[in-house]
């Protein structure tokens, strides 16, 4: 744990700490609220179908900006001091993500009705709602490529700063459309606020003239493109495999078991995401440039059974702790009527036990590029959370979706151990290189 500590506070990173604490501070309280909110003003219906949305947009952006975030972010570091490598790199992502936004958007706001029958069933007429996010979509990605431009130079407090503040002016716009209008409201605040600071990134970048006016069509490159490529496909296989299984899932339990079932096993998901947010977010800023660091077997042993050790009995206490308060949880962030959600928590709060633990040993594929190994791994997890689920839910009902997530990591996290077997417990020669 000292360790841990000490390379946080050394970081660059520590300097907007509390910041980025209260960052994941508001994201987490704007959350219970929308929670809440939705659970007064829509019931359990209505979060089964904000789910689907939910998790059909969060495919829909990544597939927009191609996956380029986390590489344009490592290649502006880079080059930020060479002008003309720099110009490449963030004139090939503009307009790579420019068509790749425009194609997205053209085929979602024309395919409307067929995404509608997908995410609601013909039974809903919220085709309307997908055509909203298609024109709102453009300005997702190009704020999100501003954020990147900021991110890459380090401009760590005014990313953090007009986070927080999305997630305050998300949060109000998100409360007054559910009052005023219900599931209606709800469901349009879902694919609008995340466009809404395109603005405010705007004039934070426009700041940087000389930067805006090295974006030029001329300067695409293929080589840079190449470079890119990696970081896109694996992000673009996470953002888009695991949400679309998740959608399916759903629509599975609706179909077998009914709507209500799927609001309670959204609201344990939510439940689920707040928690793992604030071990997740820590885990990221640690681990992905500490293991980018690691040149031997040995080091890598180290740091993962130092975490073990050190943090994961504090998170598996917390989980305890969640589980026997769940009666008091699901009122609070929802209301009486989601009180079925208190059967999920069992093995909700086991599976993430198990997505934690081997989550840290996984981050090494993409620490070290191991391109195929995250690629294979990560499809294999996403179809088997798909078949475990499905099967189970026709054995146990609802239950059978957070008991495929379990059995799902837990698989994950045996194919984990084996890929880092002999880093992990095998004999290590001192000058042995890492895998």
């Amino acid at each position: 744990m000292g360790k841990f500590q000490k390379y946080i506070n050394t970081n660059v990173l520590f300097n907007v700490a509390h910041l980025n604490k209260a960052t994941v501070l508001t994201r987490i309280v704007a959350g219970i609220l929308t929670s809440k909110a939705i659970a007064i003003f829509i019931g359990v219906e209505g979060m089964a179908l904000i789910g689907n949305l939910r998790n059909f947009l969060s495919a829909v952006q990544a597939s927009a900006i191609l996956g380029f975030y986390n590489g344009l972010v490592k290649y502006i570091a880079e080059f930020k001091e060479n002008v003309l490598e720099l110009s490449k790199t963030i004139s090939t992502a503009f307009y790579l993500g420019y068509v790749s936004t425009v194609l997205v958007a053209f085929v979602s706001y024309y395919n409307s009705d067929f995404i509608n029958d997908f995410l609601f069933s013909d039974n809903y007429s919220y085709a309307y709602v997908i055509r909203v996010m298609a024109v709102a979509l453009p300005f997702y990605s190009l704020n999100m490529f501003c954020f990147a431009i900021m991110n890459g130079f380090s401009k760590y407090k005014m990313l953090l700063v007009i986070n927080i503040i999305g997630q305050l002016l998300g949060l109000g716009i998100t409360l007054v459309l559910i009052y005023q209008s219900n599931i209606d409201g709800a469901l349009v605040a879902a694919v609008l606020t995340p466009s809404l600071l395109v603005l405010m990134t705007l004039v934070a970048i426009m700041n940087q003239r000389s930067l805006v006016s090295s974006i030029q069509i001329s300067n695409v490159n293929l080589e840079i493109l190449k470079k890119f490529g990696p970081f896109a496909i694996m992000a673009l296989v996470s953002a888009i495999a695991v949400p679309l299984a998740s959608i399916v899932i759903r629509n599975h339990i609706i179909e077998v078991v009914g709507i209500k079932e799927a609001g309670y096993w959204e609201a344990m998901n939510r439940i689920s995401d707040y928690y793992l947010m604030f071990i997740m977010s820590t885990m990221t800023l640690y681990f992905l440039p500490r293991f980018s660091e690691l040149e031997r077997k040995s080091e890598f042993r180290k740091e993962i059974f130092n975490f073990y050790k050190t943090v994961v009995p504090y998170f598996a206490a917390g989980l305890v702790i969640i589980y026997f308060l769940r009666s008091f949880i699901v009122p609070i962030i929802f209301s009486d009527e989601f009180q079925p959600t208190e059967n999920l928590f069992f093995w909700q709060l086991l599976g993430d036990f198990v997505k934690v633990i081997s989550v840290v040993i996984a981050y090494q594929f993409i620490a070290k590029r191991m391109f195929w190994h995250f690629i294979i791994i990560e499809i294999f997890l996403v179809c088997m959370m798909y078949l475990a689920s499905v099967y189970l839910i026709d054995v146990y009902g609802v239950k059978g979706a957070v008991m495929g997530h379990f059995v799902s990591y837990l698989l994950f996290y045996g194919v984990v151990l084996l890929l880092f077997g002999s880093s992990l417990f095998g004999v290590i020669q001192e000058e042995e290189p890492q895998e």
